[in-house]
């Protein structure tokens, strides 16, 4: 992606399921979940770059001794930082105490962060300050092991206000507003009130407080508890959670908007936001990796038992597709080929404004994300130039010679790597101007193969803000002098804010408003702008279930081709020479390559929940009124 555009987050629970003391013979550590949790986190470095944390729960330990452990950091490399800590305080204890290297129950014992169930995150911070108290997992801490929760998740909910009001009913003086804070006590009120009931059937039942607390782990129904607690939940997210006396769930949202997958065998529980990543780490099949469906927990118990149980009734169905274009690995199976779908599906566009004439075009992408759609769009180019050649033959039939055959069959897609990606360049300057020829640099380009004759044509898997190609692409491209520049997008044209964790909240940061935008000045429609802001203003007055989508009337006297020109003429500076031409992909064909994943809120204005068109609104009245604020 050649905008900068922060995400997803990813989530990483490793459960053992032997004794530890199994792991130490059979792969030479006792540490092996620690070990697998680093890969698991290492592999979903792309979800998150600003913060990292790890936590662990030692089971059935002897009371007086730690049994939770937990590392956040927030510096630069936050993963490599916290197994370092992690690595650094192992080697310590042992180094101190030769005694515990072999033996599994005295390392159990005496060493943190060994143990049998763990919890990983990684953090893109969407929203609020990146100090390292944002970091998850976050922890809510009792001297009741059953009470201790742990929580990390990959999500974003659009009533954060409205569960944090919640919570103040309930008595609670919450310290802080935001939605991790939120979900953690809303699920903390509910874990409190039943480990309560519980201790008091336990006493009923003449129980002493000792035999009260195995009685409460088998009986803690988490199920009833989620179902309780998320039952006004309004967002996209995977949210895990650890008790302290070893029970563990992740739940999905009801519209599947978030991803979570899970492998279990006979040793391993495992969960990530992405398959490859499981796939990778322990070495399983493709098919051996679910996915855990929507509204629906995955709930783990103490006893190594698990079960999979729907908490709220599952909405249509519309997970992210902006998963499948950009955020998730590539190496996954499907995505790999719906991504070289998106660019198959897209050459027809591209054929008719080069005018099929392949000869004279070169063919290029925008590192590194776009490369797989690149792939596709050859495919695609490679069909049409068989086609030419069997014309070209078939024409020329009882006529041809040798040397005419070996022409039309010397004809080949002319593939190029036209833009290279520097290291990122630090910029100390404040004037805009200096700052802006800095930028432009960002990408170099591959001179002396392009022709003046030809097209150029170069595809980003998606355009969000078009700075940087404006700023840097598109004038590095035009130094090559082609005939044209046809800048190609996977992915349709950007309409709408994102409210359930991408970093796409503002209207006025979107390319593709600020040319319906202009659209209407320039036909003296721009009355419009007005009359859609006191619509909004006034859905912002009525209950979510009520509230319809009133941006959308911003771009219906468009077509999408209008909307893409005038978003050529918007990221093209005056001193380019070359004429620029920009193709997105359609939404049918979006749906086509991606039919599992068909949430398209961010292209559409459909929301798959209610409170995404009041969030919707929202963004549009901060606009109108010059309001930086984020709308949810």
């Amino acid at each position: 992606m050649s905008d900068a555009l922060k995400h997803e987050c990813g989530i990483a629970l490793v459960r053992l399921l032997k004794p530890l003391e199994y792991y130490k013979e059979k792969y030479g550590t006792a540490f092996y979940g620690v070990n697998k949790m680093y890969l698991m986190m290492e592999k979903q470095h792309n979800r998150g770059q600003d913060g990292a944390g790890f936590a662990s729960i030692k089971l059935d330990v002897d009371p007086g001794d730690r049994y939770i452990s937990r590392v956040r950091s927030n510096k630069s490399q936050p993963i490599q930082d916290i197994f370092a800590q992690i690595n650094e305080r192992i080697n310590t204890e042992i180094t101190n105490n030769p005694e515990l290297k072999d033996d599994v129950a005295a390392q159990k014992k005496h060493i943190p962060y060994i143990g049998e169930l763990f919890l990983g995150h990684v953090r893109y911070g969407t929203f609020g300050g990146n100090s390292v108290e944002t970091v998850h997992p976050f922890l809510r801490q009792n001297n009741w092991m059953h009470r201790n929760l742990i929580i990390a998740g990959n999500f974003n909910m659009t009533n954060t206000t409205e569960l944090f009001d919640n919570l103040i009913h309930l008595g609670m003086h919450p310290k802080e507003k935001a939605d991790t804070i939120t979900v953690m006590e809303k699920i903390g009120h509910f874990l409190d009130r039943d480990v309560a009931k519980l201790y008091k059937q336990a006493k009923k039942k003449g129980m002493t407080k000792q035999e009260a607390s195995p009685f409460i782990a088998e009986k803690l129904d988490m199920a009833k508890i989620l179902k309780k607690s998320a039952k006004n939940w309004d967002g996209g997210y995977a949210m895990a959670g650890l008790l302290g006396h070893g029970d563990a769930f992740v739940l999905r949202d009801p519209a599947g908007i978030r991803p979570a997958y899970y492998y279990k065998d006979d040793e391993v529980i495992v969960v990530a936001s992405e398959r490859p990543v499981i796939q990778t780490v322990f070495n399983v099949k493709f098919e051996d990796v679910k996915e855990i469906d929507p509204g629906h927990a995955l709930l783990m118990k103490k006893d190594g038992s698990m079960k999979m149980q729907e908490i709220l009734e599952p909405l249509e169905r519309k997970s992210c597709s902006f998963e499948r274009i950009y955020f998730s690995r590539g190496s996954d199976a499907e995505i790999y080929q719906e991504r070289k779908e998106l660019g198959r599906l897209i050459m027809p566009k591209v054929l008719k404004e080069i005018d099929h004439d392949t000869e004279n075009s070169v063919f290029s992408f925008i590192p590194n994300t776009a490369e797989t759609s690149f792939y596709g769009m050859l495919d695609a180019a490679q069909n049409e130039l068989n086609k030419q050649k069997n014309e070209a033959i078939l024409k020329e039939a009882g006529n041809l010679t040798p040397e005419r055959l070996a022409e039309i069959q010397a004809h080949k897609i002319r593939t190029e790597k036209i833009a290279i990606k520097d290291v990122k360049l630090r910029t100390f300057i404040t004037d805009d101007s200096s700052r802006d020829d800095l930028v432009a640099h960002v990408y170099d380009v591959t001179y002396g193969v392009v022709k003046p004759t030809d097209n150029l044509v170069i595809i980003d898997d998606s355009i969000v803000r078009g700075t940087t190609l404006k700023k840097s692409i598109i004038k590095m491209m035009d130094r090559l002098k082609p005939k044209q520049i046809v800048v190609v997008s996977s992915a349709p044209q950007i309409r709408y804010p994102d409210c359930y964790g991408i970093d796409m909240a503002r209207l006025e940061a979107l390319v593709a408003f600020n040319a319906a935008l202009e659209l209407h000045k320039e036909r003296g429609t721009d009355q419009i702008i007005e009359e859609i802001y006191h619509k909004c203003v006034k859905q912002l007055e009525l209950d979510d279930s009520e509230v319809v989508n009133h941006v959308k009337e911003l771009y219906a006297p468009f077509t999408d081709e209008e909307i893409s020109d005038k978003i050529a003429e918007i990221i093209t500076e005056p001193t380019v020479k070359t004429k620029v031409k920009l193709i997105f992909q359609s939404v049918a064909d979006l749906h086509k390559a991606c039919p599992d994943n068909l949430g398209d809120w961010y292209f559409t204005g459909d929301y798959p929940t209610k409170g995404g068109n009041r969030v919707v609104n929202k963004a549009y009245v901060n606009f109108y009124e010059g309001n930086p604020e984020r709308a949810y």
